[in-house]
């Protein structure tokens, strides 16, 4: 059975979309089968994937409003190595479509369910906001990824989304968890950086991922190439660090799923 990660955070510019298509086709690159969800109406972890979303015919909105499966819509990034569920700017249409539907909280969960079996790993990039797009992914997945950067501001929109998380478990999802905190545009010169890190060792201890991803112009430059920094420069500091991540990531699982057999 796969895993199914969301990646979030309600503020803007962190890096969730480079997360995203980084490391999906990181996990590719250790020989998983991956599927990117794309739950944001920018389109923007579609386009990264090389994918245009202009010319898409069927889009993850057709999948959330209509009786078509996860199946029908896939398109396949070259670039990346991964499937996925592509987006356009159809889909603020159906977030307001969802509000009149039961259910509306679980209608991703509900369509993800039958492709479970065919990706070892799931990954949602969600929109910079809390909607009910967003709720539909952390009600659908198994824990949430969230990068961020070293800054004051990004410490008070963490608390913010901390106490979201865990008013979705207690409602919607018992089984949802923080999986990991991801340090992005990482720059361990500057003091703030260190003062802010070493605040979130104390509090997330080993939820926080060593990996940390540094700013990097190879790994900006990729996604207007429509490519993942592992296709467009395999050696930059970007492509190398969210390997460094999808290592990390799933080390966890494995050490996770040896504890339970031994239970």
């Amino acid at each position: 059975m796969s895993k199914i990660y969301a990646v979030a955070n309600q503020k803007g510019g962190v890096g969730k979309t480079t997360t995203c298509v980084n490391l999906a086709a990181s996990l590719v690159a250790t020989k998983k089968r991956v599927l990117l969800v794309d739950l944001d109406p920018q389109g923007n972890a579609t386009m990264g994937s090389g994918i245009d979303k202009n010319a898409l015919q069927l889009s993850i909105y057709d999948v959330l409003t209509d009786t078509l499966t996860v199946e029908n819509a896939l398109a396949y990034s070259e670039s990346g190595g991964y499937f996925v569920l592509p987006a356009n700017g159809d889909l603020t249409a159906a977030e307001v479509e969802m509000l009149s539907l039961d259910n509306k909280e679980h209608l991703l969960s509900a369509v993800l369910q039958p492709a479970r079996g065919d990706f070892d790993y799931i990954v949602i990039d969600c929109p910079p906001s809390l909607n009910m797009l967003t709720v539909n992914a952390l009600s659908a997945c198994d824990g949430v990824i969230i990068p961020m950067q070293c800054e004051y501001y990004a410490l008070e929109g963490l608390s913010a989304l901390v106490n979201t998380i865990n008013q979705i478990q207690q409602l919607l999802n018992p089984k949802l968890k923080i999986e990991g905190i991801l340090r992005t545009m990482y720059d361990p010169r500057n003091s703030l950086t260190n003062d802010v890190s070493t605040q979130l060792a104390q509090y997330f201890g080993e939820r926080l991922y060593r990996t940390c991803v540094p700013r990097n112009v190879r790994l900006a430059e990729a996604p207007s190439f429509g490519q993942p920094a592992l296709a467009y420069d395999r050696q930059s500091k970007g492509a190398i660090a969210y390997l460094a991540l999808a290592g990390e990531i799933i080390r966890r699982n494995e050490a996770a799923a040896k504890q339970v057999q031994e239970a």
